[in-house]
């Protein structure tokens, strides 16, 4: 059994998340910034440094971590893979680009060579989130509202 350890990061300000979409393959739905844990890697610094290259931002944070979900995904080889996928709720005080903005990750975990491009947008948590793609989701009610 492969085991992949992940994180991933809902980045709220006041009301506000930050969800994304990759436009060259719509079928991987809604998303938020995540990615795999490298080796010898502490949790929290994949978080941000996920973070960053995948929305661009600084100054993120960590405000709490929230828990963590195991995955089990069945292979054709028989070989399945288990994902414990860790969730953060993370914080950012820079300004809101109400219109979206394009930002391209430049070096994609799954080692391809070509840069993935997200488009990020920040809705109103909780009324506009839509549903999010690959269970990142499953941790959305322990958000705590930013004050």
């Amino acid at each position: 059994m492969i085991q992949k350890h992940k994180v991933a990061g809902y980045i709220t300000q006041a009301d506000w998340l930050l969800v994304f979409s990759e436009p060259a393959y719509p079928a991987a739905g809604t998303q938020i910034p995540g990615g795999t844990v490298e080796a010898g890697e502490d949790p929290d610094r994949a978080m941000l440094r996920e973070a960053a290259e995948e929305t661009g931002l600084t100054g993120l944070r960590i405000r709490r971590f929230l828990g963590t979900r195991v995955y089990h995904l069945p292979m054709a080889s028989g070989d399945g893979v288990t994902i414990y996928r860790r969730f953060y709720q993370l914080t950012y005080d820079g300004p809101i680009n109400a219109n979206g903005w394009r930002c391209w990750e430049t070096n994609p975990s799954d080692g391809g060579p070509e840069p993935i491009e997200f488009y990020l947008r920040w809705v109103k948590f909780p009324h506009e989130v839509p549903e999010l793609s690959a269970g990142f989701g499953d941790m959305l009610s322990f958000i705590e509202p930013d004050v």
